[in-house]
């Protein structure tokens, strides 16, 4: 990790080391703590104490300890550094900074209401705004974390992983006391919910983001910016930046640039362009070239169509236990970024939950098992998720193939079907789109399997009896509470319009539907899909002619 760094003082650090594990062991007190610092070290950045927390503070088995940010602030806070540089709006570092002021805002509407007798709706609406927060925590974990840990910043991010997940449990731990009128216990959990968050929030400005910013290149960030957009942001919008910043894009990162402002954020070449590039260093510069795959001849752009448009979701594990691979389907189960290739699959998953991934490569790479299986099967839902052990020709191990597939469809089928019918794509299923913002939102408020994180999908209108006739003109108003379930039930056709409203609509003709419609109201719509309340109502109105 100090290579990133220049003139790193590792008496320095011994220094800090030594005087903070005197403080937290009892020996010095608090205002002994920070005279030596003050006296011996004067300045501290916060890159030396993620050092110090990488280097040289000893592992535990168990580090999902919650930290007390403020306490260890609290003693640095005379010798701590930390400077506000001036960036871009939609740089990925301003975009976590936007959502923790909104944040901050939320805890002191949860501060505010605690103090007086509790009245469910406001308190619904307040905690639907908090539990937004779990996308900027899956961005972190994503995107950020990876970038960090190619550059050997291991155990703060796996540390803050930990937190996150807790904080995202602790929030909807507290929202479902409040479901099921537990008021007592649920006014009870409020305080050390706010001090949680804060604490996290304060190591996020106080280390996590100066570090980002002096370890991570400007194309790094320009890069980040890429999958940043697909994952979503919690509260704030962000524009992709358009503009064509190919020929900074193909020159290589230099270290110098690391925490520069951005003047643009664009897209980073793909995998497609990636793999193109590489295969021309070898003499395949002609896209329509075939290769020599298996069980025939295939061109470059044909693989990437196919893997494209699997009805499944493919990942890859190298032997070397690093991510090589995934397709990039638009029907993706799971969400996904380009900065997971490259990463160690122990550090793309909880700390909580890596010794299920250890086994299952361990008895892989052993030979004493070829497959795991998990699944989800909730109502309405069936996801499968199977793992394979990949072996070459004399049987060595050379990775982990992953598979996952949205089953609901195929569980519901019955009988037998021999004839060619259009009915599900003349009613719009099965044609998926891409995610969007409410797809992220939604994965990951589903159950834990196994080695993954919370995560879902919903389901879309599969399957839904020929009865649209028969409910078409059943509405008899519409207002910012009536649930979209019971305006589709009117007439499905209702799509079309909202569709021209807002892009973000598509996500009905994808596996997200099926959850999304019991609990989305108009007023929700509205918010999800970035469309003012009333153009909304009125547009709907006129549709119905009420």
């Amino acid at each position: 990790m100090r290579e990133n760094f220049q003139n790193i003082d590792g008496k320095k650090l011994e220094i800090v080391h030594e005087i903070k594990s005197a403080y937290d062991e009892g020996k010095i007190s608090l205002e002994e703590a920070r005279k030596a610092l003050k006296d011996r070290v004067q300045h501290l950045a916060p890159y030396e104490i993620a050092i110090i927390e990488q280097e040289m503070v000893e592992e535990t088995e168990d580090e999902c300890i919650k930290e007390d940010i403020q306490a260890m602030l609290e003693v640095f806070q005379d010798v701590l550094v930390t400077k506000d540089q001036e960036l871009p709006e939609n740089h990925p570092i301003s975009c976590y900074r936007r959502e923790n002021a909104k944040m901050k805002e939320l805890l002191l509407s949860v501060e505010d209401l605690v103090q007086y007798p509790l009245i469910k709706n406001q308190w619904l609406e307040l905690y639907e705004d908090l539990l937004k927060f779990k996308i900027h925590l899956s961005r972190k974990q994503n995107q950020l974390y990876p970038v960090l840990e190619k550059k050997g910043f291991t155990r703060p991010t796996t540390t803050m992983w930990t937190l996150d997940d807790f904080i995202r449990d602790e929030i909807a731990e507290c929202y479902n006391l409040l479901l099921e009128d537990k008021e007592e216990e649920f006014i009870g959990k409020q305080a050390e919910l706010v001090a949680d968050v804060r604490d996290l929030m304060d190591k996020e400005e106080n280390i996590l983001y100066p570090t980002s910013l002096e370890m991570i290149n400007e194309e790094e960030f320009r890069y980040m910016a890429e999958g940043d957009q697909e994952i979503g942001f919690a509260y704030i919008s962000v524009q992709a930046d358009k503009s064509d910043n190919s020929a900074s894009a193909s020159s290589p990162a230099s270290a110098s640039t690391a925490g520069a402002p951005l003047s643009g954020l664009s897209s980073a070449p793909g995998f497609a362009e990636e793999l193109a590039g590489l295969l021309g260093k070898y003499g395949f510069n002609n896209k329509e070239e075939k290769l020599n795959v298996t069980t025939g001849q295939l061109t470059l752009e044909q693989i990437n169509l196919i893997y494209q448009h699997m009805p499944v979701d493919l990942s890859y594990v190298d032997e070397n236990e690093l991510v090589c691979f995934y397709t990039d389907t638009k029907h993706r189960v799971f969400p996904r970024s380009k900065n997971v290739i490259g990463r160690d699959v122990k550090n793309c998953h909880p700390k909580a939950s890596v010794h299920i991934v250890e086994e299952i490569i361990k008895k892989f790479r052993s030979g004493e098992q070829d497959k795991a299986e998990f699944w989800i099967n909730k109502p309405d839902l069936f996801i499968y998720i199977i793992y394979y052990a990949v072996r070459d020709e004399k049987g060595k191990f050379r990775g982990v193939l992953e598979m996952m597939q949205d089953c609901t469809h195929i569980r519901s089928l019955q009988g037998s079907q021999t004839l060619l019918t259009w009915e599900q794509q003349e009613k719009g299923e099965g044609k998926e789109t891409a995610e969007d913002e409410d797809k992220r939102e939604d994965l990951e408020t589903s159950e834990d399997v196994g080695n993954k994180e919370n995560a879902g999908t919903l389901g879309d209108e599969e399957n839904r009896e020929s009865t649209e006739s028969l409910t078409a003109g059943k509405l008899t108003e519409i207002t910012e509470d009536t649930l979209l379930k019971d305006i589709l039930e009117a007439d499905p056709n209702v799509k079309t319009l909202l569709f021209r409203l807002s892009d973000r609509f598509k996500a009905l003709n994808t596996p997200l539907a099926r959850i999304m419609l019991p609990k989305a109201t108009v007023k929700i719509m509205s918010e999800r899909a970035e469309v003012d309340l009333n153009t909304l109502l009125r547009e709907l109105r006129e549709y119905f002619k009420l």
